[in-house]
């Protein structure tokens, strides 16, 4: 067998490896998504905050914030089901790889560059709960934006574990034209400081 055969077979069975990893993570995940509608109420609220943004008349303003409140409330509870039942999930198949891109077999090669989501979403519920709580007293407008940023972070940690960051942060910028760093920078600091420790950023 040629020598540019062998490499060619050898790149094929890592990518075959590779896929196979990937899926099994986003299987793993979706297991316990696809009893919420998480993603659904992000849709609502991000429609519904654009409505409200957009909106001249300073009372329908209003009504809308104040209609959002519920889909806010439903959502953070979903999300804390959610994040309670996946902290009952396996270990191992619940590390992902900090590495930015996606490499077969790097949680067993480079074990200290992998992650928990496990405690990963437990941090984005931190984030999400207080930014509804709204200790800081922000302006509707200053809330939305800053729960924005939370979830989308939260939505870019799973494309992360399921795929990789650079797939993550594509996505991210294609879905919401916001980059990887903007998300960074516009969750509360305690959500990114918590964040980064885990994920080595």
């Amino acid at each position: 067998m040629s020598t540019v055969v062998l490499f060619a077979v050898l790149a094929f069975v890592l990518q075959m490896r590779n896929s196979w990893e990937q899926r099994k993570r986003l299987l793993h995940l979706g297991h316990y998504l696809r009893n919420f509608d998480i993603e659904k109420l992000m849709e609502s609220l991000t429609e519904g905050y654009l409505r409200a943004l957009g909106e001249d008349d300073a009372d329908r303003r209003m009504q809308i914030w104040n209609m959002l409140e519920q889909t806010e409330q439903n959502l953070n509870d979903q999300f804390h089901r959610f994040v309670d039942a996946f902290a009952q999930a396996d270990a191992q198949a619940s590390q992902g790889s900090t590495l930015p891109l996606a490499l077969p077999f790097a949680l067993v090669f480079a074990p200290s560059a992998t992650f928990d989501m496990r405690q990963l979403l437990k941090v984005h519920a931190q984030g999400i709960d207080a930014t509804l709580t709204n200790a800081e007293g922000l302006s509707h407008r200053d809330k939305a934006f800053r729960l924005s940023a939370e979830l989308f972070l939260m939505q870019h940690s799973c494309h992360w574990f399921c795929k990789s960051k650079l797939v993550a942060s594509a996505r991210m910028l294609s879905r919401h034209k916001t980059h990887y760093a903007q998300l960074l920078n516009s969750v509360r600091p305690q959500t990114r400081q918590a964040y980064a420790r885990l994920m080595r950023v």
